[in-house]
């Protein structure tokens, strides 16, 4: 007994200095080093901008981004996008940050782009009817502004987007990164709230040489999926960066045709997404980036922002139809500019009206009026939205 005593005495110092060895150890792993220079991670604050790429992705596959606080210190944010520990409403885990819904779109699971076939094949997604998916996505069902517009279906919406990712010359998991990578920023600064760090204090990421301010809100309860999966959302999450002089000179010089109401516009889309966290994980795992709501991440807009592509490439991918690109609805023929208003006709009855020319949309019924033997009137209901289109045949 008196030997075990001893014993004890002698081994207890020994496993506090192994016990706090260990301890710094972790510590000094829980930086990163680049070019013979460490820093700490978060929530350690630096002085300094650190000279390191953000993004930074080391060679065992972690990835890191610098981000500046409300009080301009800087901090360097692990950011990983990996599948992790469940995100729920009281947790935050990353959740499946990784998977790809294989088993309705193969073809996205091996390319990282839909398959026009596989879509205009589909009949349920994650076990829902297209029909139900689309009938809760609309506005003032599942949720209040909606994850696609009225005049929008869950197909049309999907193959609209991959046409735009796949003119960039993008996919869709890359397109998805910088949104994990803004979440995961955010998800760590949760982790220190609960440790006594302010609430988001993170306000700049660095990103490709760009500087983009988000600011983070809780909402008031929870958005459930319109898909049979685990995701949902809990956050208002707002991403903007601001044109650089050279960026606004030629979307001035090479959209001059717009008013300056639709410049404003064209900006503000170009420029600034109200997104919540549903999002990259919705576009990891089927492509789909919402509708024209409120929420939508588009692609254009994430490539512009994160720096993804520069405009100079992006008015290459669409020559000339930018502010169509990022304002025009997906309706069931796919992406198309608005109907033009034609000439004023004087019709028999004496009644005046203005035709529709709508021959770039998907008509599901149409009716032939004939005026006389030299103009019939054609009456038709578009499929995406029953209104009513006139055109003249003469």
């Amino acid at each position: 007994m008196i030997f075990k005593a001893k014993l004890k005495r002698v081994l207890f110092p020994v496993f506090l200095l192994l016990t706090l060895f260990l301890y710094l150890q972790g510590e000094k792993v829980n930086g990163v080093t680049y070019k013979g220079q460490t820093y700490d991670l978060y929530p350690v604050m630096l002085k300094k901008c650190p000279a390191v790429p953000s993004p930074y992705t080391t060679a065992e596959g972690k990835e890191f981004v610098i981000g500046i606080t409300k009080n301009n210190d800087y901090v360097l944010l692990p950011v990983t996008v990996e599948n992790g520990e469940p995100y729920v409403y009281t947790k935050s885990g990353k959740g499946k940050q990784l998977e790809v819904d294989g088993k309705d779109f193969p073809n996205l699971a091996r390319t990282g782009l839909h398959s026009k076939l596989e879509l205009d094949q589909a009949k349920t997604i994650t076990g829902v009817s297209i029909s139900q998916i689309t009938y809760n996505g609309r506005p003032n069902r599942a949720s209040g502004a909606g994850f696609m517009a009225e005049d929008e279906d869950i197909i049309s919406v999907l193959k609209g987007d991959n046409r735009l990712v796949k003119k960039l010359g993008m996919t869709h998991p890359r397109v998805a990164k910088p949104l994990f990578h803004i979440w995961n920023a955010i998800l760590e600064q949760f982790t220190a709230y609960k440790k006594g760090r302010p609430w988001c204090e993170v306000k700049t990421i660095l990103y490709n040489g760009k500087k983009i301010s988000i600011e983070v809100g809780r909402t008031k309860g929870w958005q459930e999926s319109i898909f049979n999966d685990e995701i949902y959302g809990g956050c208002h999450i707002y991403i903007r960066r601001e044109l650089e002089k050279d960026e606004k000179r030629f979307l001035e010089r090479h959209y001059s045709r717009l008013n300056e109401k639709q410049m404003e516009e064209l900006i503000k889309k170009l420029s600034f997404i109200h997104t919540g966290e549903m999002e990259p994980y919705y576009i990891q795992r089927y492509g789909f980036y919402e509708g024209h709501t409120d929420y939508r991440t588009d692609p254009v807009a994430i490539s512009f922002i994160f720096g993804l592509r520069s405009i100079e490439e992006i008015e290459a991918a669409f020559k000339g139809k930018l502010y169509e690109v990022l304002t025009e609805h997906f309706t069931k023929g796919g992406w198309h500019p608005q109907p033009m208003r034609g000439p004023e006709v004087w019709f028999p009855t004496g009644k005046k009206k203005k035709f529709v020319f709508s021959a770039n949309f998907h008509k599901v019924l149409e009716k032939e009026i004939v005026i006389n033997r030299d103009i019939r009137l054609i009456i038709s209901w578009c499929g995406c939205c029953s209104r009513r289109f006139y055109s003249a045949v003469v």
